[in-house]
């Protein structure tokens, strides 16, 4: 069953002097348990497609359908909140929150008990290839692979089964490129997720379950 499917879709961003028609008519279907990579050149509208599938807005014309239900039709901070996870290439973790505090968030927002959510951060850490030892950690004491780890185990607190990852080896080296793109492989084949990247590497493009390549806002 796919869990993301976008059936036409259309963005226009408008200003006060003109329209620019970011994605023409896309049309594509996600399912669990593969990773996919969305690539194309700066400006052909990747990012902004993630950006609809995420809830950030709904399109101009078409749909973004979430197990078959279009975005335009539910509450969008909920579905952000509760249905898909984003990762970053900038991690945008809280720099005044402690590793355990940062992962623990989402958990918290959505009810969990603080002594649970600190329990279940611990476990995410060490899903992440990560040690206890960083849990009382600052993000700023801690590598960009390390920091991008924990956006990641932040990501998987929000009991979603659906990642996307905006260019999440960007601010990385080529090993721990390769070794954020392992813990991703295996959320995706071993766990079941939908793992959605937009990058412009194409090494993980080859390694992609499916790799997509969008030109002017169209598939190419």
């Amino acid at each position: 069953m796919n869990v993301i499917e976008l059936k036409n879709v259309k963005y226009v961003y408008k200003t006060k002097y003109q329209s620019v028609e970011a994605v023409r008519g896309i049309s594509y279907a996600f399912e669990p348990g593969k990773v996919y990579t969305i690539m194309g050149s700066s400006g052909c509208g990747k990012t902004t497609l993630l950006s609809l599938m995420a809830g950030l807005d709904v399109p101009t014309e078409g749909s973004v359908l979430f197990e078959g239900i279009s975005t335009a039709d539910i509450n969008l901070e909920q579905y952000r909140r509760e249905r898909v996870a984003v990762i970053y290439q900038d991690f945008r973790l809280f720099p005044l929150l402690t590793v355990a505090e940062n992962v623990m968030f989402p958990m918290e927002l959505l009810g969990m008990k603080p002594a649970l959510a600190k329990k279940r951060a611990a476990e995410l850490i060490r899903k992440v290839g990560l040690t206890d030892a960083v849990l009382d950690r600052f993000p700023a004491m801690l590598s960009g692979g390390e920091q991008q780890r924990v956006a990641i185990a932040r990501a998987l607190g929000m009991d979603t089964k659906v990642l996307l990852a905006d260019e999440p080896t960007g601010n990385l080296d080529s090993k721990n490129s390769e070794y954020l793109f392992s813990i991703l492989e295996s959320l995706a084949h071993d766990d079941g997720y939908c793992v959605i990247i937009v990058t412009h590497d194409d090494a993980l493009g080859k390694r992609a379950d499916e790799a997509i390549r969008i030109h002017d806002g169209m598939l190419a």
